[in-house]
């Protein structure tokens, strides 16, 4: 197995790290987004394995 690397993205509500993270998914196709796990109920329009693993 090779060696990864764990790139955070982190800041406050709105100051632009969903739109940080698409750009870098964009231009590089090696990059992955990991989906994080939840215990609340979808929210209209989320999906199961897509925005959330809803555990």
């Amino acid at each position: 197995m090779s060696t990864g690397f764990l790139l955070v993205v982190s800041g406050p509500s709105g100051s632009g790290k969903g739109t940080v993270c698409k750009a870098l998914l964009e231009r590089n196709q090696d990059l992955i987004f990991s989906i994080s796990a939840t215990t609340r109920k979808p929210r209209p329009g989320e999906i199961d394995g897509v925005n959330y693993f809803f555990i």
